[in-house]
This record gives C-alpha cells, sequence and structure tokens, in this order.
C-alpha cells in the first residue's frame, strides 16, 4: 500500500482524497461555479447528474484504498483548517516518452489572488519531479485570458513553449491555448520567484 500523500507549506497542504471531502467536492462540482469561468471554460460543464457520478466514482476509489506509489490527483486544503479548496492533478501526454502534464483548480474564489495557486502548483510539481525519477519535463495547459494560471506558470519558473493563437472560444472571443514546460534541472536550480508553500 502507498504511504499517504501529505506535503505542508505554509498556507495549503496537498494530500490524499478522504470520504469527508466529497460533500465539499459535490457542492463545488455543480454547474455555475465561479472556478469553472477559468479552468477551461471553452469545454461544456458537468451537469448535476453528471456531476453526482463523479463524486460516487471518486467514492469509490476511495473506499478502495488503492493509491498508486505516484499520485496522479491530490486535494488542495487550507493548511490552517484542512477544509478542501481545490485539486491538482496529473495526466500523461504521451506515456511512452514520459511527458506529464500537471493541472491546477482553486475552487473557492475567497482564495484566490492570495499566492495559494503557486504555493499549491509548487508543491505538487516538486512531488512529481521526487516521485517519477524519469520524468525529465512537466508542462501545464492554460488559455491566455487566464491570468491566475499564467502567473502561476511564470512564478515558479515554467517557460512558454507554444501558443495556439485564437485556439479557444470563450464568451464568443477567441484566445490564445498556451503550454508552458519546465526541465527538471530548471526546476532544481534555486529561483527566488519561486514559491512552494
Amino acid at each position: 500500500m502507498a504511504q499517504e500523500l501529505n506535503l505542508r507549506g505554509e498556507q495549503v497542504r496537498l494530500r490524499d482524497w478522504r470520504l469527508d471531502d466529497l460533500a465539499a467536492l459535490e457542492y463545488w462540482m455543480q454547474p455555475g461555479r465561479e472556478w469553472k469561468r477559468w479552468d477551461a471554460p471553452y469545454y461544456p460543464e458537468l451537469t448535476a447528474a453528471e456531476a453526482s457520478e463523479y463524486v460516487e466514482r471518486k467514492r469509490r476509489g476511495i473506499e478502495r484504498g488503492e493509491l498508486p506509489e505516484a499520485r496522479m490527483n491530490a486535494v488542495v486544503a487550507s493548511a490552517d483548517t484542512d477544509e478542501i479548496i481545490g485539486m491538482v492533478n496529473a495526466y500523461w501526454e504521451s506515456i511512452e516518452t514520459l511527458w506529464l502534464t500537471l493541472g491546477i483548480v482553486i475552487y473557492d474564489p475567497a482564495w484566490w489572488s492570495r499566492g495559494v495557486g503557486s504555493a499549491a502548483f509548487g508543491l505538487w510539481t516538486g512531488y512529481q519531479f521526487a516521485a517519477r525519477p524519469e520524468i525529465v519535463r512537466l508542462d501545464l495547459r492554460t488559455w491566455s485570458g487566464n491570468y491566475g494560471m499564467i502567473r502561476v506558470a511564470q512564478k515558479l519558473g515554467f517557460q512558454e513553449e507554444a501558443c495556439f493563437r485564437n485556439a479557444r472560444i470563450v464568451d464568443g472571443a477567441f484566445y490564445d491555448s498556451l503550454a508552458y514546460g519546465i526541465l527538471r534541472e530548471e526546476w532544481e536550480q534555486p529561483d527566488p520567484r519561486r514559491l512552494l508553500g
């Protein structure tokens, strides 16, 4: 069985999902939540029924207790209260070439613009490099209207690697699709811009 994930910073904590997180997750996954305006709003939102199905799949996964050594998602919780305020995730862009993409969402707008996203994403980036010694790069994807995610990437030393112009439509307007990446050797260099918690 994998060791419990527990990464602590000053403001946030990254940890495994628990059954008592599911009521909050159900709330945040419902349609019309503010965070969805920024997290890939060019894709359709889940319906209320789909959100409930998502939470039920999460419940079954928690109950099975089968956690991979290197996690693909985790709760972003307040370091003080342990309340769920968001989540981080990872997915394989190409497992054959060890190309892993990371993501984050901070659900509660009360936590926005406080450095929480940078802190959590910094912990998550460091965790992925440590948990996967074979990985030489990590990246993230966003769109040009998501200024918060762009700031997170820049603050942590990710470099803009791709700009697909006018590739996303949000509220009838075209935006660029952006990709940022960081190499292991870049991450391991001290960087005064980087916040890790």
